[in-house]
């Protein structure tokens, strides 16, 4: 005589911690085993930096930006320029991968930079930036200059997290939380049914970082762009490390921070910057026309206090 049962193992939370791309990663899953492991998730991200780092020599973006004309790219790459592509023209060049140098003159990239640029650096530097000097296609990434450079911060970190997703997922795990560097992925619900917790960061009237609100989902990823945590300082004016592709300086806008929910981290992560290149009625606007896109902004009010609002959809996501 045969005897089945219903039972079935309990699922264990399993946490994973690191620093990889200049920042802190965690990742928190639930399962049976301990099935995604330190080692894999470090050669994961070793191989995109190996890919897209400006911090390591020999990188294939490296490579390019010290071609005269073109290269190769891996499927890492060409993931990326896809959507960088794709984001610049919805954005209308907002989003430009080609700031490279202009984030180097204002100290912001991988070279120790203090002085500031002047105008006749900013007008010399804009002769080689714009998307339209790029071209890609069958795996060639070409450009029309040779001091063309590109730069993909602004939307690798969250191609890494949707990597690490897929990682996770390809091991069997349902259920899981990935952040790398503030960017996350999430996959739910929890064992009980409950939906994941993230806690949407800003910053308080005083500039310090505080969690303002707790967004509860099971799918999807959020991602925030700021100024507020990354700028220099020049007499009493804050330098935003977000630099405007079209006037060659840095944003100076109402906009503190932008948090951004979409489908996937590769799309929120691009989007953010694009909505802080914009003034608040702007990028609502933007965000109410677009179904795949939700966001949660923090600004500064004419009399110089900080307020927040958010797009219609962000609301459902809010528990406090």
């Amino acid at each position: 005589m045969l005897f089945y049962s219903n039972f079935k193992p309990e699922l264990k939370q399993y946490k994973i911690t690191g620093f990889a791309q200049g920042t802190d990663y965690t990742i928190m899953y639930y399962a049976k085993d301990s099935l995604a492991t330190k080692k894999g998730i470090d050669s994961l991200l070793d191989e995109i930096d190996l890919s897209m780092s400006l911090y390591k020599k020999g990188s294939l973006i490296n490579q390019f930006n010290r071609a005269d004309q073109q290269i190769k790219t891996d499927h890492f790459m060409n993931d990326v320029l896809k959507k960088s592509f794709e984001i610049y023209y919805d954005s209308k060049g907002i989003f430009d991968i080609t700031v490279a140098p202009l984030v180097q003159a204002w100290g912001f990239g991988p070279k120790a930079n203090n002085k500031e640029p002047s105008k006749t650096e900013i007008k010399s530097i804009l002769k080689n930036v714009g998307i339209s000097n790029l071209k890609l296609a069958d795996g060639i990434l070409s450009k029309t200059k040779p001091a063309i450079q590109i730069d993909l911060n602004g939307i690798a970190q969250g191609y890494s997290v949707d990597l690490i997703a897929d990682y996770l997922i390809k091991k069997g795990i349902k259920s899981f939380v990935a952040e790398l560097g503030g960017e996350i992925r999430i996959a739910g619900p929890k064992p009980d049914g409950t939906p994941m917790k993230i806690g949407i960061e800003g910053p308080d009237q005083d500039g310090t970082p505080i969690i303002r609100h707790v967004a509860s989902l099971n799918t999807g990823a959020i991602t925030t762009s700021g100024n507020y945590r990354k700028f220099h300082q020049s007499g009493k004016k804050k330098i935003s490390h977000l630099i405007n592709a079209k006037t060659g300086y840095p944003l100076e806008n109402e906009m503190i921070s932008v948090t951004v929910y979409a489908e996937n981290a590769i799309t929120a992560d691009g989007y953010d910057n694009v909505l802080m290149g914009m003034h608040l009625k702007q990028a609502l606007k933007f965000v109410e026309k677009r179904e795949n896109l939700q966001a949660y902004f923090v600004y500064h009010k004419k009399d110089g206090s900080i307020a927040d609002t958010l797009s219609t959809g962000f609301k459902k996501y809010l528990i406090k």
